[in-house]
């Protein structure tokens, strides 16, 4: 099981180390960070953050109860209380042998909460690099359904990359919820 708890300066150690190289940084964080990651530019990335009252980003460690070990982090971003809407947004399970375990399962199930019973929010989405597999699969099986595709929207040495969107409604979250 998946404990969200907030992101914080001591947690930046962790996450720099996960992020390995200029790719997984892009594939993390589209264009918002360069290579390599710094507690700077986190510091930058909590300013006015975590103020579920306030703030338009809220971001998240992950946290196996089980263990108590760090194992991912997430954040949603872009809240919009006049529209009752968020975007969930970079997503990592941190530590590659934590994968295949149903982490990013527990990470979504435990940020979709957060949006729909604590914020109460009517739309959550996200966008998906077209060839991140296996994060599609996991978006999938948390119930949120593909809406589109945003072809070639980034370029990455000579490549580009194209952006699937998905997204949950309220009322497919609490069908879910039985």
């Amino acid at each position: 099981m998946i404990r969200l708890e907030y992101f914080t300066p001591a947690d930046f150690p962790q996450l720099i180390d996960w992020i390995t190289d200029a790719k997984l940084l892009m594939n993390w964080s589209g264009s918002l960070f360069s290579f390599p990651l710094t507690e700077d530019k986190l510091a930058w990335y909590l300013e006015d953050t975590n103020d579920p009252a306030t703030s338009d980003a809220l971001v998240y460690k992950a946290i196996e109860t089980k263990t108590g070990e760090v194992v991912g982090h997430i954040s949603l971003g872009g809240i919009s209380r006049k529209n009752s809407a968020a975007r969930i947004s970079r997503v990592l399970v941190g530590n590659s042998t934590a994968r295949r375990r149903g982490i990013c399962q527990g990470m979504m199930q435990a940020i979709l909460r957060i949006g729909f019973e604590d914020l109460g929010l009517h739309r959550i989405d996200l966008g998906v690099y077209d060839f991140n597999t296996a994060a599609i699969r996991c978006y999938e099986k948390a119930g949120m359904q593909q809406e589109g595709l945003s072809r070639d929207i980034l370029r990455y040495e000579g490549e580009y990359w194209s952006l699937i969107e998905m997204s949950m409604l309220e009322h497919e979250w609490r069908a879910l919820q039985g």
